[in-house]
């Protein structure tokens, strides 16, 4: 017996190995591939800031139109959760969808990796591009309107961390299920632009029509957006919509990891 452990161990700790190993230059090559993209840096990065500086500049910075606070502020927070939306939805579903359609992750597996190393891989290049995406915004808003102090730095820190698993995970699902790059794209964008336009990137909900404001809501990438909002600017804990964004990070990341099995 003791000699069947010891001639096991070692053959389980250079498959784990291994499967790092896999998973790290996956990363690599994945994140060369990505900095390449323009479609992902304009519309991941540079839509959102163009978005932020705009509509800060427009409605200035006293609380009016239905802002509670100063809006270039409220919008500063609002269009951090827009880049994990974008990164989401549209980024990861299209990059994953084209290796589906020119059968590139049947060429993984003929290569004999890891079955994880690829779902891994995806979901750390989507995390990284959320906080590359964040920072950028955050060093472009700085100078023209300030960054707005956060006020609860826990509640807001797990709201980012959260919403970004939960779309990361949603992103590499449609990814895995979608099967070509134009469909991909096609689906990220229609659940992306309601999203953005009602429960994100638009106006206060409390301006909205009753029905709208129901829908607005209610939509994931706002209830990410108030468990990263309501802490950072002291508009609420966000609890309520910090929960439930849980339950969709959980979900949606057992699922694309089955999903993108190798």
């Amino acid at each position: 017996m003791t000699h069947a452990l010891t001639a096991v161990t070692p053959t389980a700790r250079q498959a784990a190995e291994r499967g790092r190993s896999v998973t790290r230059k996956l990363l690599a090559q994945e994140l060369r591939l990505v900095s390449r993209d323009p479609f992902t840096l304009v519309f991941t990065v540079g839509f959102p800031i163009m978005c932020m500086l705009t509509l800060g500049g427009v409605f200035g910075t006293e609380p009016a139109h239905g802002f509670p606070i100063n809006p270039s502020h409220w919008y500063i927070a609002s269009y951090f959760t827009v880049m994990i939306g974008a990164t989401g939805l549209v980024m990861l579903p299209v990059h994953i969808a084209s290796y589906r359609e020119r059968g590139v992750l049947r060429r993984f597996t003929a290569a004999g990796f890891s079955r994880w190393s690829f779902a891994l891989a995806e979901l750390a290049l989507g995390l990284i591009a959320v906080v590359v995406a964040g920072a950028a915004l955050l060093l472009v808003a700085a100078p023209v309107y300030g960054v707005p102090a956060v006020q609860d730095p826990l509640r807001a820190g797990l709201g980012v961390l959260v919403g970004s698993v939960a779309f990361v995970g949603i992103g590499v699902l449609l990814g895995t299920l979608l099967p070509s790059a134009r469909a991909a794209q096609a689906v990220g964008l229609l659940l992306y632009f309601p999203s953005f336009l009602l429960g994100v990137g638009g106006p206060p909900t409390s301006v909205m029509p009753e029905g709208l404001r129901v829908i607005a809501d209610h939509l994931p990438l706002a209830l990410a957006n108030q468990a990263i909002r309501d802490p950072w600017l002291g508009l609420g804990d966000g609890t309520g919509p910090l929960l439930v964004v849980a339950g969709i990070a959980v979900v949606a990341t057992l699922l694309a990891v089955r999903r993108s099995r190798l």
